[in-house]
């Protein structure tokens, strides 16, 4: 057994393999400001396994996003009863959610991919792996080529990425 199908059976029950360490990160992550960027990934056969290479251009950033209903705010003039909801369905999932806000602050860099990593009552933490396409390691590599072909940055918007095509329906089997 290798050491990243190891990583990979402590994350599949995440409070009972990490025991004690799981409850530290959670308190200094909810002290944390909601985007926080990382030296390494903290699950590395995960973000591996979803394009991460530890060379220059590649960025991990710890996005945090808020569970729970969402809602609009009040409405503070006249509206019929029917009109007057401020309760909201999203079609999005919170993931899909976590990749835009962390596009819309780095906006030079590309959202490669995400993954889960911790939840709570109140938020959800996922790992967004992005990627400089301008950077001179990023464009020699030749599986990284398709970043210079077209406009990246939007690829997040138009849930081009592999939580926004789940939210479309599009990874079912």
């Amino acid at each position: 057994m290798g050491i990243y199908s190891k990583i990979r059976e402590i994350w599949k029950k995440p409070k009972e393999g990490l025991g004690e360490l799981w409850r530290e990160r959670l308190l200094a992550w909810r002290r944390e400001d909601s985007t926080v960027r990382i030296e390494r990934p903290t699950r590395l056969d995960r973000a591996r396994s979803l394009g991460y290479k530890a060379k220059q251009g590649f960025v991990i950033l710890r996005q945090r996003v808020p569970r729970g209903g969402h809602t609009r705010p009040q409405i503070r003039k006249g509206r019929r009863p029917k009109r007057y909801g401020t309760r909201l369905n999203l079609s999005k999932n919170y993931q899909q959610i976590a990749e835009e806000r962390a596009q819309k602050k780095f906006l030079n860099l590309t959202v490669l991919n995400s993954y889960w990593v911790m939840e709570d009552g109140i938020y959800y933490w996922y790992e967004i792996i992005l990627v400089d396409p301008n950077h001179p390691v990023i464009k020699a590599d030749k599986n990284l080529q398709w970043l210079q072909a077209k406009k990246t940055s939007s690829c997040v918007f138009h849930g081009q990425t592999s939580a926004g095509k789940k939210g479309r329906g599009l990874r079912k089997a």
